[in-house]
């Protein structure tokens, strides 16, 4: 019986173990006590909630079709993202057509400039936008002022000092993907119990087909010898890697281009009462340590977790500054104006890894599913790009899941 490991036990790693568990033993490695990578949940009480925020979208047909084999398509719903800016201490809603026409920041000119791009953002070919920053795009065909009151703070949120280097690849796909809204909102879709279902039910099915799931078991060292794999010492067929290509590279002693990346430091907290004035996504154009408050329970229904979630999403380059959890709780408690004894809980979840950088040129520079040998899939994969997402982790998942089949169905 031939043998595959898998480093890295998130989605796309659990995808390619259940996609591969039929042909033969499939030993999965992932170094943190838990499963799931950045769609990990916590166990607050009776519930479960992602570390990170998360919520899918209606294109996902990967996805759906993933949870209707595990037999979850029915605990998928389908619920209503809103959306605003706080600018100046204040909190401008921007959902409606009416609550758009009203925002200060932009005139009217400004705001036909943007309806006409999010108009044009699904017929646009993101391929030829590589090589062209998206503030560059911006600023040559909506202006400064779009920039500056609108993108900018985006862009800032997401890449911090790198922001500038971002492709308009990333940014017009980002734009079409989220244009699937009506008047009162978009329609983003989540899991009734969270999407730690997912991750669950993967697992068992794993442990069903008598798959190895080994968390808290980093893999230290990946060798070739005699057409096997070694990897911490035990014999291989086949690696699949779902780790960045640097880390990869660096344990198995290979020469695989690295891949930009950031990380992500995402604060989720627990109050009585909403905060965001009933919107669920709010960029802060304001300076802060974080550049978006995700108030989760004006997006999936209060009733489900009986008290209000928030997460406070902040990205870093190279490493998170000291004292990073403290300043962004402080600050959130001044200009929410929370008593900090008010907070029932907090968590803050830290990943050096958290996503590519969407730099441009990147599209070229991005790995192969196959690299001496070894197959590489993930967040920096083709069809994670121009946007990391769960669709794209297990479209990557599932190609390079019939490049195994192919290779050991001939041999």
């Amino acid at each position: 019986m031939m043998r595959i490991c898998i480093v890295g036990g998130g989605l796309c790693g659990l995808s390619a173990a259940y996609m591969l568990a039929d042909i033969g033993q499939v030993d999965l490695f992932e170094r943190r006590p838990v499963l799931g990578g950045c769609l990990a949940s916590y166990r607050i009480g009776g519930y479960w909630i992602e570390r990170y925020y998360h919520h899918c979208f209606a294109g996902d047909t990967r996805l759906m079709g993933l949870l209707d084999r595990l037999h979850l398509a029915d605990r998928l719903e389908w619920l209503r993202g809103t959306t605003g800016y706080c600018v100046g201490g204040r909190i401008y809603p921007l959902t409606t057509p009416m609550e758009v026409l009203r925002y200060p920041y932009l005139s009217v000119m400004d705001k036909a400039r943007l309806a006409w791009l999010t108009l044009r953002s699904k017929h646009l070919d993101v391929e030829a936008l590589d090589r062209i920053t998206a503030k560059d795009y911006i600023l040559e065909r909506l202006g400064p002022t779009v920039y500056a009151s609108f993108f900018e703070p985006l862009l800032r949120s997401k890449f911090g000092e790198r922001r500038d280097e971002v492709s308009a690849a990333w940014l017009i796909s980002r734009i079409a993907i989220r244009s699937n809204r009506g008047a009162g909102g978009e329609r983003l879709g989540y899991l009734n119990g969270g999407f730690q279902m997912l991750i669950s039910r993967l697992e068992e099915e794993l442990g069903r087909s008598g798959c190895s799931v080994r968390t808290g078991t980093p893999v230290e060292t990946i060798r070739r010898r005699n057409g096997i794999w070694l990897v911490n010492g035990e014999p291989y067929d086949a690696v699949i890697s779902t780790i960045p290509p640097q880390e990869v590279a660096q344990i198995a002693g290979m020469e695989i281009a690295s891949i930009p990346y950031q990380g992500a430091a995402c604060m989720t907290l627990a109050l009585d009462h909403d905060v965001t004035d009933g919107i669920y996504w709010i960029n802060m154009k304001d300076d802060a340590p974080y550049g978006a408050v995700i108030s989760h329970t004006n997006f999936a229904p209060l009733a489900w977790y009986g008290e209000h979630i928030v997460y406070l999403a902040s990205y870093f380059s190279n490493r998170l500054s000291g004292g990073a959890a403290r300043a962004i709780l402080a600050d959130f408690c001044r200009r929410f104006s929370v008593p900090e004894d008010a907070i029932r809980w907090h968590r803050l979840a830290v990943d050096r890894y958290a996503g590519p950088i969407y730099t441009t040129g990147l599209r070229d520079r991005l790995p192969g599913y196959e690299r001496h040998g070894m197959y590489l899939a993930g967040m920096f994969s083709p069809p994670n790009y121009p946007e990391r997402s769960m669709e794209g982790s297990i479209a990557a998942a599932h190609d390079v899941a019939e490049l195994v089949r192919a290779r050991f169905s001939d041999a």
